[in-house]
């Protein structure tokens, strides 16, 4: 059967990106006046006959169609960067077969690349029965002696089922609801079915450091319809620059794949596939076909040189931290190497559940409070601005609630009054906030506070790393050592071996061509392997965080703080739940924002709570020092109502933020008219309840 030419257009919808590379033979012939190879890389003149070897599509930008009723609709384009939040509009059409949904859309191993869906009749499979509407994920794609199947995941009362079910599998299959926010990007890799249009919902626009070109009406709520803009990276037999063609182009071609040989094509790779590529394969020389747009200056070698030295492909350790500031926060990726010192900055707690986990075995966690609380239990003790407490262990205590006895949950501390110790126990629903008293002095190296102490963690900067001409973080006012994740490097030096830097796979956009086995000398123990500090933007450490904690639960949230009945109820009435919030964009368990930074748009591979807002002004503030009397604690107990403390007491002294100080003053001022009024308040409701 006579194959036929089709428009680029219509190739470009059809193409299955799994089934690159294509050869394509021009058909119709499109001419720009000048040079054939002279066009910058975007467009080329072509002639009938010319063979192009397409090896990979990429969506440039999209044509967001603006649907509202009552109103006519619109298009605006946006890129893939847009720093904006979106969820989606489950697809109303169902699917016909389980071969139509692989067909159709992403599956992958990767939490994005697992959709969900549900069918209004029984599933009747070999491991039992997946029930009418009852939702399932598809995890993988397998084949098994020539039949392939997809693994489907069923959870049921907090545990997981897993079933198999048979590409040929027919029925109806409806996309579920998602409630998580993506970017543009995630949606334009992760969940743009093949073949159908995606509708989304505009979630939440960001602030972004770029201006961007098109932007959304503040004001619009409708459903915005996402049409993606394709462009070909295609190459020729001659050419050794990888050549990009919008897919609108007006062409016609034919596939040619089976009859061409596809091996006198040049093979660029991008550091993805390089980072695939088996050990065997390890070290070789590549020559730099498209060089990376921007780096940070310590792999400036990759701009400049022409070859390198790719020596291996592993994943290592990097430490994710955020500067602690109140506005334009930054994102960093440490390394282990990072030869520079750190001291402790104090750690702000938001509730008592914070405290308890923060608490560690190796020290005693010492916390000024910052907000008052006021106890509804009698037995539990109130807490107010400036009161100061060693934190010990959660337990389980009885209490009396509107006239009733009631067993809670709270936190042992010890009050420190003076000089003396008082075994209190606070309500672990405590709405208030606490600043960590930090005791020691000592300059840590990055894998001794990793060892030590548990992350989230708050450092400074004592010492830069010498190592380096720049130290990003030397001029950060703090830093949040938030959790340890592990990302793809690839090992690359220059040809004479002078550099020898790890370059992140998932963060550079380069294209190499591998020339040869490197048959030179290896790289030697004393050799030096440089790792740097990257900057990263908001997009790529959202995402991080998104993989990184994907299987990890949030921590439980703090039960309601009760309200106080009248005398004459004795019935105890439960609070009535607020009105839930929208969720946070910064939430570790919704999608994360993308916005544009350098060397942060190209994070695509890979959520604690966010770091607490403080200053860089400090005050001295005399606190008395835990040692003697931590002894004492151990010897008689935590619920003594009084420890006496040694004469020869001393104090030490830490720096506590300015502003903080300020905020405790204040409250301080005002806590006894506070109270005092609230008290009168009090007495009134209860006479006129008494007089109804």
């Amino acid at each position: 059967m006579e194959r036929m030419a089709m428009t680029l257009e219509k190739f470009t919808r059809s193409l299955d990106a799994k089934s690159l590379p294509r050869v394509l033979q021009i058909q119709s012939g499109y001419y720009f006046q000048g040079s054939v190879y002279e066009l910058f890389g975007r467009e080329w003149s072509f002639s009938y006959g010319e063979l192009l070897k397409i090896i990979g599509i990429s969506v440039t930008r999209l044509i967001v169609e603006l649907q509202s009723e009552g109103s006519k609709s619109m298009t605006v384009d946006l890129s893939l960067d847009y720093p904006g939040l979106f969820r989606i509009v489950a697809d109303k059409r169902p699917y016909a077969s389980i071969q139509e949904i692989v067909d159709s859309v992403c599956i992958s191993p990767e939490c994005l690349g697992q959709p969900e869906f549900r069918c209004p009749e029984e599933l009747q499979l070999a491991e039992g029965t997946i029930q009418a509407e009852e939702s399932f994920r598809i995890t993988a794609l397998r084949t098994k002696h020539g039949d392939s199947h997809v693994d489907c995941e069923v959870t049921r009362k907090d545990s997981k089922h897993i079933f198999t079910v048979k590409l040929s599998h027919t029925g109806e299959f409806y996309e579920c609801a998602d409630d998580q926010f993506y970017t543009l990007r995630e949606l334009v890799e992760w969940k743009m079915p093949k073949g159908r249009k995606r509708t989304v919902t505009w979630a939440k626009s960001l602030p972004s450091k770029e201006k961007c070109v098109s932007l959304l009406p503040e004001d619009y709520s409708g459903d915005l319809v996402l049409t993606p803009v394709y462009e070909l990276q295609t190459v020729s037999k001659f050419g050794k620059n990888v050549v990009f063609i919008p897919s609108t182009l007006d062409v016609e071609v034919l596939d040619v794949t089976e009859e061409s040989d596809g091996a006198c094509f040049m093979q660029p790779l991008s550091l993805r596939d390089v980072f695939a590529k088996p050990s065997e394969v390890f070290p070789f020389r590549a020559e730099i076909i498209e060089p990376p747009s921007q780096v940070q200056e310590e792999l400036g070698f990759l701009m400049s040189s022409k070859q390198v030295i790719v020596h291996s492909a592993y994943q290592t350790k990097r430490i994710l931290a955020s500067e602690i500031r109140s506005e334009a926060q930054r994102r960093f990726l440490i390394p282990m190497s990072y030869n520079g010192r750190f001291k402790r900055r104090p750690r702000m707690f938001p509730t008592a559940y914070d405290l308890e986990v923060a608490k560690s075995d190796m020290e005693q966690l010492h916390v000024v409070a910052t907000r008052a609380f006021e106890a509804d239990y009698e037995g539990l003790s109130s807490v107010l601005v400036g009161d100061q407490y060693l934190v010990h262990k959660r337990e389980t205590s009885e209490v009396i609630y509107g006239g009733r006895r009631k067993t809670v949950e709270a936190l042992a501390c010890e009050k420190m009054v003076g000089k003396k110790y008082k075994a209190v126990l606070i309500p672990m629903c405590l709405d208030g906030g606490f600043v960590e008293v930090v005791h020691d002095k000592k300059q840590y190296i990055l894998s001794e506070v990793c060892h030590k102490f548990s992350l989230p963690f708050n450092v400074k900067v004592s010492m830069r790393d010498l190592s380096v001409m720049e130290d990003l973080l030397a001029g950060a006012t703090g830093l949040q050592l938030e959790e340890e994740i592990t990302d793809p490097y690839l090992l690359v030096s220059t040809p004479d071996l002078a550099q020898c830097w790890e370059v992140p796979v998932n963060r550079i956009n380069m294209t190499l061509q591998l020339l040869q086995q490197w048959s030179g000398p290896e790289l030697t123990q004393g050799m030096a392997v440089c790792s740097a500090v990257e900057e990263i933007g908001e997009d790529c450490y959202f995402t991080l965080r998104r993989y990184v904690n994907a299987s990890v639960l949030p921590p439980p949230r703090p039960p309601k703080r009760h309200q106080q009945p009248l005398e004459d109820t004795l019935k105890l009435q439960p609070p009535r739940p607020k009105k839930p919030e929208p969720p946070s964009p910064k939430s570790p368990h919704t999608a994360k924002p993308a916005m544009p930074s350098p060397s942060s748009s190209d994070c695509a591979e890979q959520n604690t709570s966010i770091p607490r807002n403080e200053t860089s002004l400090t005050s001295l503030v005399a606190v008395p020092k835990p040692g003697p009397q931590k002894a004492i604690v151990e010897e008689n107990g935590p619920h003594n109502n009084t420890i006496e403390q040694d004469d020869d007491y001393t104090h030490d002294y830490e720096y506590i933020d300015e502003d903080e100080l300020d905020s405790i003053r204040r409250k301080l001022n005002d806590q006894s008219i506070h109270i005092t009024d609230k008290r009168k308040s009090e007495e009134i409701a209860m006479q006129t309840a008494k007089q109804v």
